[in-house]
């Protein structure tokens, strides 16, 4: 499929023109990472990364989309995706009570078959017929969907002013390495106040929250296809050994065992 303007692509197509259980779209982004501006659709939207990597935000929350895997957003929450260079990706659409789902958003790890299914749906008229070949993929396609979520690859966000001053500064400068008494001594607090603060808002410590948001963007970057030794750089590491440290502790493999491994696991 040929490079498109995601944004113009996903502006003119409404998913909610059409009653039918499910319909996708499939689109290419050969240059230019691209952001969404914030929507919302009446159908539940699950968004798939075949190649480079998406991040989805909602309300309180990033949800990070590597290859292979998926993020759902159920009907009616507001979100905007942003993709890297050199993306593939489909977007399946599905009305609301079509099939169980989870209520809240996920991200899930995406069987092959279930990506080949996806894939051939967005070549197909969305005004397909309720008995046609293509209603019959889209039952089959519901009984395959994996509703496992991988939680590790969700960031909690908070809208308290000091701590959206934190990740303004992270979103800003990726460098941006400041302890938690740098920070509570920038924001005029006690260093105990402000893990509190964090822990009460997040759900995470302080160090926990910072290398998550370390490791979603680090994900994006990878994803996009950056060296590991240029994101450790963007990210303020000392060295390369750090950073693979870091993510081989949250991911379990060090990133290029981790994104070659993505090539392979298609849980059925």
């Amino acid at each position: 499929m040929p490079s498109i303007d995601l944004i113009n692509t996903l502006l003119r197509f409404d998913p909610d023109q059409h009653a039918q259980p499910a319909i996708a779209l499939h689109v290419d982004v050969q240059a230019g990472a691209q952001e969404q501006e914030l929507h919302t659709h009446r159908k539940g939207q699950l968004v798939l990364a075949l190649q480079g990597a998406v991040m989805c935000e909602v309300e309180q929350a990033i949800w990070l989309v590597p290859t292979g895997h998926a993020v759902w957003i159920p009907g009616g929450v507001v979100h905007r995706n942003r993709i890297t260079d050199n993306a593939r990706l489909c977007f399946l659409f599905i009305e609301p009570g079509a099939v169980p789902m989870p209520d809240q958003c996920c991200t899930l790890l995406v069987s092959a078959l279930v990506q080949e299914l996806i894939l051939h749906l967005a070549q197909q008229a969305p005004d397909y017929l309720e008995h046609s070949l293509s209603a019959r993929l889209v039952a089959l396609l519901f009984e395959l969907l994996d509703k496992n979520p991988v939680e590790r690859l969700y960031l909690p966000m908070s809208q308290e002013p000091r701590l959206q001053k934190i990740t303004r500064a992270w979103s800003t400068q990726l460098s941006e390495r400041r302890t938690l008494e740098q920070w509570a001594d920038y924001l005029g607090m006690s260093s105990r106040s402000l893990a509190r603060l964090v822990r009460q808002e997040t759900g995470l410590s302080f160090g926990r929250w910072q290398q998550q948001w370390q490791l979603m963007v680090a994900m994006r970057l990878l994803g996009g296809g950056m060296a590991v030794q240029l994101v450790a750089a963007e990210l303020g590491y000392n060295s390369v050994t750090a950073f693979i440290t870091m993510f081989k502790k949250i991911m379990g493999q060090a990133p290029a065992r981790y994104f070659a491994s993505l090539n392979t696991k298609h849980p059925q």
